[in-house]
């Protein structure tokens, strides 16, 4: 019994070890079809797929505007509180008290990159770029606040 078992998982690792050196082999009289990026020595040319997460960002346009109403809706559908998002009330020009984003503080190092909060943002005014070099020394350098300063929320956006 101890015999059988034994030859039979030498015969399942060859098996698989040449199972592996197959793809090696085919790759090598075919280089053409290899997908494997050569990182850090490509970066000029590293293409990483439309669908990559590297990290929140808030948009905004040449006005220094934003979509972001404050409304929390991220915040809340975050599963580890990466996100912060500290309001105020801003008084329109009819004299109505208006709720507008003071700063919107992201904590990198705590983000899964789920992609949660992307998805419950009603404005579409987060999105996830495609950064994914964030080596530091210092963790707090990797909490960052989102809003630029002096930005204001775009005209129409409610």
């Amino acid at each position: 019994m101890f015999l059988k078992e034994y030859i039979s998982d030498v015969y399942r690792g060859v098996s698989s070890l040449l199972k592996g050196m197959r793809k090696t082999g085919y790759y090598f009289f075919h280089p053409k079809e290899i997908v494997t990026e050569q990182y850090p020595d490509n970066r000029a040319t590293l293409h990483l797929s439309e669908r990559f997460r590297g990290e929140v960002i808030m948009l905004h346009d040449e006005n220094n505007e934003h979509a972001c109403t404050g409304c929390t809706a991220c915040e809340l559908a975050c599963p580890n509180g990466t996100i912060k998002i500290i309001t105020k009330f801003d008084i329109s020009p009819e004299g109505k008290k208006k709720k507008a984003i003071d700063t919107f503080i992201y904590h990198l190092e705590l983000c899964t990159m789920c992609n949660l909060c992307i998805e419950a943002c009603p404005t579409n005014a987060i999105k996830m770029a495609q950064n994914f070099e964030h080596s530091v020394y210092d963790r707090s350098k990797l909490t960052k606040k989102l809003n630029h300063e002096g930005s204001k929320i775009r005209e129409g956006v409610e």
